[in-house]
């Protein structure tokens, strides 16, 4: 553990490093940090943003929008999947919507949207739209490839469903989705405030964002942004460790 500690932090200095020295080279060409603010700006602007009440509600409104949209894309994607990997009706009937939805332009998607919902629920629709397609094709690969010897067995004994589904499907769909939503999460948030950039919801990171262009606070864009690459990668490895669980 010392040792992994030890090289993350290592890995952490050679990248701040890279980060200062790219600032002095901008800053010595331009004469000033807009483009690229330094490491020690854009800390510093964070510790003004952390003692910032408003900062804390910002992140719990746009936490709890790209949450509820994750939530019910997978509980969509996992319904959808077990359904169409059971049936070859719904799989041919699902297969359109779902190819269109990974093809179509996240961009496309927040347009719509903002005509059809409005902004404040426009971060919930989008991640769930990113998330749904992802958690689907992890539930029908893992079923389809549900080992058959054992679907035999459990015919053989009179296996009822959920005892099919507890020591069977479930232990064959637990490695697929946790890979999908793995990826579903990091897209989730990066789709969600991409939309929240777009359609500007009231007490949003997105207006933070857009804030921070529209009045060339870079420091700012910066400290946001690491604010939600923290968040991200905290929610993920609490979900993930929740899902782990799931098959145990």
């Amino acid at each position: 553990n010392r040792k992994g500690i030890f090289i993350s932090l290592a890995v952490c200095a050679v990248w701040l490093s890279v980060w200062q020295a790219a600032h002095m080279l901008v800053y010595a060409g331009m004469g000033t940090s807009l483009l690229l603010p330094s490491p020690a700006e854009t800390f510093l602007r964070l510790r003004q943003l952390l003692g910032d009440p408003s900062f804390y509600s910002i992140i719990g409104h746009t936490f709890l929008r790209i949450f509820s949209g994750f939530l019910l894309g997978t509980a969509a994607g996992c319904i959808l999947g077990g359904l169409t990997a059971f049936s070859p009706l719904l799989y041919r009937f699902f297969a359109l919507p779902m190819n269109a939805i990974k093809s179509t332009p996240v961009a496309s998607f927040v347009i719509l949207a903002l005509i059809w919902i409005g902004s404040d629920g426009l971060s919930v629709f989008i991640s769930f739209l990113v998330v749904i397609p992802m958690i689907y094709t992890g539930t029908l690969t893992g079923l389809e490839h549900t080992d058959r010897e054992l679907l035999e067995m459990s015919r053989v004994f009179s296996f009822s469903f959920f005892k099919r589904l507890r020591y069977i499907y479930i232990p064959a769909v637990h490695p697929y989705l946790l890979s999908s939503c793995r990826t579903a999460l990091g897209m989730s948030w990066k789709s969600g405030v991409a939309a929240e950039v777009i359609g500007i919801p009231q007490a949003s990171i997105g207006e933070q964002l857009y804030y921070s262009k529209l009045y060339l606070d870079t420091a700012g864009l910066f400290a946001w942004t690491f604010a939600i690459i923290v968040i991200s990668a905290v929610f993920e490895r609490f979900f993930l460790s929740l899902l782990m669980r799931v098959r145990h």
